[in-house]
């Protein structure tokens, strides 16, 4: 698979607010520092998900394999690299190691097994393809898109930041929607609209795909998808979903009427905090139309 990434949807709102969806796909061994950063909504294939055999299939034929071997040393930066024969008995250690986890998911396979244990014993050589979507960006930018962030996770961090500083946004006004995964030939002037649309989209990010696991563009799989996710309380993927929130311009002036000059660093706070809902700013998830989207004990309870 190696490293991808690219926009899927990249939207500004009449007040300038950016909301930006890609899809990225990076080692599995980083995926934990990727989800350390909190202003993203994502959404990733799962390797719970995927058959057992497919997922072998995948290991042994395109495997990640690291592009920089560090040599040990203390701290957590490796700041030299193995070279010649080292380097190369490393590479083969590494896939020999696959090689053995392979074998042993075979026999647990035997032993009748589920995915959902046996395939975290290939995670090391996996691949993860991840839906992402904010509107800030700069702090992973400027933590993973450095040379003091692990290499595998700095490669995916600079292509992301190249992308997002590349691509000029599409305005979305007051009444639309931002829709990952709806093609352009699906947008007619009235479908992108409707409701069905934004179920679609929110369905499609939960997949990681517009098409269906078997290659079809299916919308009843989709909408029933959707219907499954929303009645199980699996939330998440309704956040890459959004419209703009109102736009109030002259907020500001009305509460200079009121309060003071001193206080106007608390009015501007005030402003900001306004533009919020959730993890983003000024724009509104599909998930928090949904009732209870906070507290699924909520919903299974009644």
């Amino acid at each position: 698979m190696a490293y991808q990434a690219k926009i899927i949807a990249d939207s500004v709102s009449p007040a300038g607010c950016r909301l930006t969806t890609m899809e990225v796909t990076f080692p599995r061994i980083v995926l934990s520092e990727f989800n350390t950063h909190r202003m993203f909504s994502r959404n990733s294939a799962s390797s719970r998900a995927i058959p057992i055999a497919k997922q072998l299939q995948r290991i042994t034929d395109d495997p990640f394999i690291p592009v920089w071997w560090g040599r040990n040393q203390s701290g957590m930066q490796a700041e030299v690299e193995l070279s010649g024969y080292e380097r190369i008995q490393a590479e083969s250690e590494w896939l020999a190691a696959r090689d053995s986890a392979v074998a042993h998911v075979r026999q647990l396979m035997a032993l009748g097994l589920h995915k959902q244990i046996s395939n975290r014993l290939l995670e090391p050589w996996m691949w993860q393809t991840v839906i992402v979507t904010a509107t800030e960006w700069s702090n992973f930018f400027a933590l993973r898109a450095n040379p003091m962030a692990q290499p595998e996770i700095r490669t995916v961090a600079v292509m992301m930041k190249e992308l997002h500083e590349a691509n000029e946004p599409s305005l979305i006004n007051q009444g639309e929607w931002h829709l990952p995964f709806i093609q352009p030939e699906e947008r007619d002037g009235a479908f992108e609209f409707s409701e069905e649309a934004r179920k679609i989209s929110a369905a499609r990010c939960a997949r990681v795909s517009y098409l269906t696991h078997d290659g079809r563009r299916d919308l009843e799989a989709d909408l029933n998808l959707y219907d499954r996710l929303a009645s199980a309380g699996h939330m998440s993927p309704f956040e890459h979903v959004a419209t703009p929130l109102p736009w109030r311009p002259h907020l500001m002036e009305r509460l200079g009427e009121w309060i003071s000059v001193e206080e106007s660093v608390l009015a501007n706070k005030l402003d900001e905090r306004i533009q919020w809902s959730g993890n983003f700013r000024g724009w509104k998830q599909l998930r928090k139309f949904l009732p209870h989207e906070d507290d699924f004990s909520k919903v299974a309870n009644r």
